[in-house]
């Protein structure tokens, strides 16, 4: 499964800091019904994710009823990347 979005990256300050893009509620049903057969606990579902030309092996963590993607630090660096960003991201599931 592919998937490709725009969203926002945000930073979460809770005990372990991370930025996130979250995916939009139109595609979080697709990612669910998918769940089911890759998911390896906790509901998350590992991707290889892109953003620009970055790419990196990650995975979805269930948030809300949404899925919100994990931006490590490197791609935050590689790619320019603020908090407030709009992104495109592409995912495979």
């Amino acid at each position: 499964m592919d998937l490709e979005f725009d969203g926002e990256l945000w930073f979460w300050r809770g005990p372990a800091p991370w930025h996130f893009v979250t995916v939009p509620e139109e595609q979080c049903g697709d990612l669910a019904a998918a769940s089911a057969s890759v998911t390896y606990g906790w509901g998350m579902i590992p991707v290889t994710a892109r953003i620009g030309s970055t790419g990196w092996q990650t995975s979805l963590y269930p948030k809300e009823g949404r899925y919100v993607v994990p931006v490590r630090a490197s791609v935050r660096k590689a790619e320019g990347l603020q908090v407030g960003d709009v992104v495109t991201v592409r995912l495979t599931v």
